[in-house]
């Protein structure tokens, strides 16, 4: 399989298949799809850096294993770099009133309108058993 950062230009479609396995995995027993969240999700930058960059943002569609959408289920996933670490966030689409997840050497749930720290909610832990895999996946050299 090319390695994340390839398949970043050939259309994200090895990393979409990464990002939906890990999550039908660690959301079970729910089934994601992946689609871009904007249109034009290249970084300023990334033009000349093809290959080094990783800064994009996705959104996970969540299905029941009868393939009917669960739109409060679904995600958005930010993933980039901060100088030489991968970070990401996971936001639910469609529930202003759950915390986010920051994921770098460590999970930081946050709360989305003022920033602050929070408490991991009472459905954080897929999310983070997420963050930490796809963390992994992209990056197996990293931590």
């Amino acid at each position: 399989m090319p390695s994340p950062e390839t398949s970043i230009g050939s259309d994200n479609t090895d990393l979409s298949r990464l990002v939906a396995a890990a999550a039908d995995l660690c959301r079970k027993p729910l089934h994601h799809a992946v689609v871009p969240a904007a249109q034009d999700n290249t970084p300023s930058g990334a033009e000349e850096r093809p290959t080094q960059s990783l800064d994009l943002c996705l959104r996970l569609e969540a299905r029941t294993a009868e393939g009917e959408r669960v739109p409060a289920e679904d995600l958005e996933l930010e993933i980039y770099r901060s100088g030489d670490a991968l970070n990401l966030t996971l936001a639910w689409c469609h529930r202003d009133d759950q915390p986010l997840l920051w994921q770098g050497s460590h999970p930081v749930w946050m709360d989305g309108a003022t920033g602050l720290r929070s408490s991991c909610p009472p459905q954080g832990e897929p999310l983070e058993a997420l963050a930490r895999r796809l963390r992994v996946l992209l990056r197996p050299d990293q931590d």
